[in-house]
């Protein structure tokens, strides 16, 4: 079924339950009554643009699901998805590579939502030694280079940790967006083979990454920062969705070799 041919009161409902809320719970966030709620969510009430906006602020609905309610009771989309390459991102784009330049000679990256690779300062090659071409070619997905068994993975010396932590990062991710691609993307790294020992890192403050090289073991810690812009409509400043991450820490007794200058997209080397 085309998901906008299901009715904006069932994704209410959808996003209510994702979010652990009772009608009753919504509705006094919401500050409008439990009946009135009620009759949205089944399709006895038609919401407005602005009660439909007004639900998706309390339910913490992401940006471009927004546009789906809107489409689904009848509005047209209201907030604008553009390309990080978009003309009118060029300073975004700027931004983000004056950064991730500067994290030289240490590895930066610029994902998309979907944790593909958009620009990289193609610092430190020998992360990527051993790693299955097929997995090098764009759209390069950074957890998929970093699990997959003829990826990273075999290199990496705590790779237990490091895969709890970015599954659970994951699922959180998966939870609070309910993107299918996302949902797909974890299906695929659990099927992936595990390490023999468990991990839970959950509770850490900082998971190192440590990953065996030709040049020595480096180990990295990880920082995320993401780029925002004012969207039409809105109040505040919302997500553009394209995080950003950064590996910055010093390998034991080795210097980092960087590589050439010149940041590319859509892919890592």
């Amino acid at each position: 079924m085309n998901i906008q041919q299901i009715h904006v009161g069932e994704h209410l409902r959808s996003w209510r339950q994702r979010r652990r809320l009772s009608q009753l719970d919504l509705a006094l966030d919401a500050e409008i009554s439990a009946r009135h709620l009620s009759f949205v969510e089944t399709g006895r009430s038609q919401p407005s643009r602005e009660m439909i906006l007004h639900l998706a602020e309390q339910l913490e609905i992401p940006v471009r699901e927004r546009n789906v309610l809107l489409v689904a009771a009848g509005f047209a989309p209201i907030f604008p998805e553009r390309r990080l390459d978009d003309p009118a991102l060029a300073s975004v784009r700027e931004a983000i590579e004056l950064v991730i330049e500067g994290h030289k000679p240490y590895p930066a990256f610029a994902l998309d939502r979907h944790w593909n690779v958009v620009a990289s300062n193609r610092a430190l090659p020998e992360l990527y030694e051993g790693v299955a071409p097929e997995l090098l070619e764009p759209p390069v997905n950074a957890m998929r280079l970093s699990l997959h068994p003829r990826g990273v993975a075999p290199r990496i010396a705590n790779l237990a940790e490091w895969r709890a932590h970015l599954l659970h990062r994951l699922r959180q991710q998966v939870d609070l967006t309910a993107d299918p691609k996302l949902d797909e993307l974890q299906r695929e790294l659990l099927s992936y083979p595990a390490p023999a020992s468990a991990a839970d890192s959950r509770n850490d403050v900082v998971v190192p990454f440590k990953v065996h090289t030709s040049v020595g073991l480096f180990s990295f810690f990880t920082t995320t920062v993401a780029s925002v812009t004012h969207a039409p409509d809105e109040s505040r400043t919302l997500p553009l969705m394209r995080p950003f991450s950064t590996c910055a820490a010093a390998a034991a007794g080795r210097s980092a070799h960087t590589s050439a200058p010149t940041t590319h997209r859509s892919n890592l080397i």
